[in-house]
């Protein structure tokens, strides 16, 4: 590259970012202010300039976390360092490219929309042409509102966009380069759906399990249908989680990877995926006992309440997650028409409220061992809280076991086994698992969700094979 090549304009949705400004600044409004997000629609009827100003004036992005599409970033650095004069032009609004442009430090001007003129397209085209002249610059685009920017280009670099795109731009100027995009294939959406997290839902078969009608057959498959509808509601609120929770995930050391935070998926696809998912699992409902769709409403409802507000609540958080994995229990009841007893209930929600302090205990201490902050970030807890939340989450852990030990002493267990004795050898596998779970945790070992450490630990296998074997030496 020579000092005397045409500047190059670039891009900023989708061609130097990953993600699209405006769809990330509809969500950050969502998770920061609710109420303002109302009138999103009075905004945009004064145009998508007014729109995009209204949102920046509100809205706080970190450009330092952002997606950046690295390797073309890298590409220009070094026509940077060669002494290409590099223009930021882009649809979104001026204070934040100006955000972007200074925390990168590569070009040399800036034109964005002004909360008057949405700078996109022709417009874009237009404004460039009177800047720089007919010609006289390369543009960088991924879309097809580019191709009349590249109208009036004297070449095109074609960022992360189809092969389809850079064949239109080639019939309207010469290709300078390409830069092929990362395609989200299967595994990139098995993630972001958190397929691994359908496990949880396996309690949904629990209250038929110990009715011990498992096997009858219609009873069988209402319990795969429920799991089914569950999952999917799970999933849609997965996405939703992510979406609303990009800006705290992106400064997480783990969660910066999710698909969504990374921008390997659109947040335009995964507000698309929400409410399909959850039409999805409606319609499962819907061939179910109706007590099963109010339990699904209510697990809805209480999770959307946990993703906008409780989830920074101390204590409520973890007590939110707790009756969350107690209402699967209870939708699995309503789903095959069995009453749960009230020593199920009980029993899980003393131990999944356990693995939920688990969980908290295990990030504040990742965080106190990295040094970097004294709060959790999206959460109302400090570092201080740790002896605290171990001795909450034990002994809720070890209270789970006393209700267990409770249960096999009542009327309750006569009609269910014949020898409910083999069960007492189930307390001391319990025991045994929690204590060491929680001591795991203590020495900074539990580097993610409880429930899914114990799918994949072989210890805590073991343990489930041992604990199946006491209830089936039982009956």
């Amino acid at each position: 590259m020579t000092r005397g090549a045409r500047p190059l304009v670039v891009d900023l949705d989708g061609t130097l970012l990953l993600t699209d400004l405006l769809h990330e600044s509809v969500m950050a409004l969502l998770r920061q202010s609710p109420v303002d997000a109302v009138r999103i629609p009075l905004w945009l009827m004064r145009g998508k300039a007014h729109l995009k100003s209204e949102l920046a004036k509100r809205i706080n992005l970190d450009p330092a976390t952002l997606p950046y599409n690295q390797p073309f970033l890298d590409w220009l650095r070094t026509q940077r360092a060669s002494g290409r004069r590099l223009i930021l032009a882009t649809a979104s609004d001026q204070r934040l490219a100006h955000q972007v442009a200074e925390h990168l430090g590569l070009f040399d001007a800036v034109l964005a929309s002004d909360g008057r003129t949405n700078l996109a397209g022709d417009v874009k085209r237009q404004r460039l042409v009177e800047t720089m002249g007919a010609g006289d610059f390369v543009y960088a685009g991924n879309s097809g509102a580019d191709l009349a920017v590249w109208q009036g280009a004297s070449a095109a670099v074609v960022v992360n966009a189809k092969p389809t795109l850079a064949r239109q731009a080639a019939r309207i100027t010469s290709i300078e380069c390409v830069h092929p995009p990362q395609p989200a294939g299967l595994g990139v959406w098995a993630k972001a759906l958190r397929l691994h997290q359908w496990l949880k839902n396996l309690l949904i078969f629990v209250p038929a399990l110990a009715a011990h009608r498992i096997w009858e057959g219609s009873l069988l498959l209402q319990a795969v249908a429920g799991f089914l509808a569950f999952s999917l509601t799970a999933s849609s609120v997965y996405l939703l989680n992510d979406l609303l929770d990009l800006g705290d995930d992106r400064h997480h050391r783990s969660k910066r990877l999710r698909p969504f935070a990374a921008g390997r998926l659109s947040i335009a696809a995964g507000v698309l995926a929400t409410p399909a998912l959850l039409m999805v699992a409606l319609a499962l409902a819907s061939g179910l006992h109706w007590t099963f769709a109010v339990v699904l409403s209510a697990y809805y409802l209480l999770t959307m309440a946990y993703s906008f507000w409780l989830k920074r609540q101390v204590m409520l958080d973890v007590i939110t997650l707790a009756a969350l994995y107690t209402l699967r229990i209870i939708a699995g009841a309503a789903a095959v028409g069995v009453r749960p007893s009230f020593w199920l209930l009980a029993f899980s929600m003393f131990i999944f409220l356990s693995l939920a302090l688990l969980k908290r205990y295990s990030e504040l201490l990742e965080l106190r061992r990295a040094g970097s902050l004294s709060k959790a970030r999206g959460r109302g807890y400090h570092v201080e809280d740790l002896t605290l939340l171990m001795a909450f989450g034990a002994t809720s852990g070890y209270a789970s076991v006393l209700v267990m030990a409770l249960y096999l002493n009542s009327a309750d267990v006569v009609p269910l086994y014949r020898e409910p004795r083999y069960i007492w050898l189930a307390c001391p596998f319990l025991l045994y698992w929690i204590s060491r779970a929680w001591l795991l945790a203590h020495r900074g070992e539990m580097h993610e969700d409880p429930v899914v450490f114990a799918a994949r630990d072989k210890v805590s296998l073991i343990v489930a094979l041992g604990l199946a074997l006491m209830f089936w030496l039982a009956i």
